[in-house]
């Protein structure tokens, strides 16, 4: 089963989302899924250089309690999932297209889920520099990919377009806030939900998958019979 996931990998509760993604499909241990991990950025729009962190929450989030609330009840939905956010640790808000260059690259190499945990993690519990293309590729070297061309990707251009139209496809297609679920590219759960959200889900794509197999085989058979008459 195929599950693609829209997400940016600067925003806490996509970290969670995967933590709960991940226990769902525990919960059904004879499921084979196969996780593909698709751009989102929150802040598009910000410079190269990015944003003081305390700055970005203030014009998030206005005055210091409401800020100080979210990230409370953030930290308290990770704990719950074995996250320890760190949030202190960060020092600057970058956009994130060079993130999402970089799991791109990733998952054509086949360590893309890798990549998006180690850049959870950096981010969340180390305060990596998002937006620094060195961190970027140690985080590659620490996910199974060479560093030399992980580096010489993001220092290029390629992929640049690649991620600019997959993200333009999740918002074209109504997704507007992250993390989205698509699940066998036919169902769709939007958030951070619990893991017994996902269990229909996988049932119905499971189903369904069944139905058509069983549709394939009877007109494999059906040709046979009109081939041998």
């Amino acid at each position: 089963m195929r599950i693609d996931i829209v997400a940016d990998v600067i925003c806490p509760w996509c970290f969670v989302g995967k933590r709960r993604l991940e226990r769902a499909i525990a919960m059904r241990p004879g499921l084979a899924v196969t996780r593909i991990w698709r751009p989102f950025q929150l802040n598009p729009e910000l410079p190269p250089e990015g944003l003081p962190y305390d700055l970005y929450l203030r014009l998030k989030f206005g005055n210091g309690r409401a800020a100080v609330r979210t990230l409370a009840a953030l930290a308290a939905a990770g704990a719950r999932e074995g996250i320890e956010f760190k949030f202190d640790r960060i020092r600057r808000v970058h956009n994130t297209l060079n993130a999402h260059r970089l799991v791109r690259f990733a998952t054509a190499a086949g360590c893309g889920d890798a990549v998006v945990e180690a850049l959870f993690r950096g981010y969340f519990g180390d305060g990596l520099d998002i937006g620094d293309i060195d961190a970027l590729a140690a985080v590659a070297t620490d996910a199974g990919l060479d560093r030399t061309a992980a580096r010489a990707h993001l220092a290029g251009g390629a992929g640049t377009a690649e991620v600019l139209a997959d993200e333009q496809r999740a918002r074209r297609g109504g997704i507007e806030a992250v993390p989205c679920f698509v699940i066998a590219g036919d169902y769709a759960l939007a958030g951070a939900q619990d893991p017994e959200m996902f269990l229909p889900l996988f049932d119905l794509a499971t189903t369904a998958a069944r139905l058509e197999k069983r549709r394939e085989n009877a007109g494999d058979r059906a040709a046979l019979v009109l081939r041998d008459t």
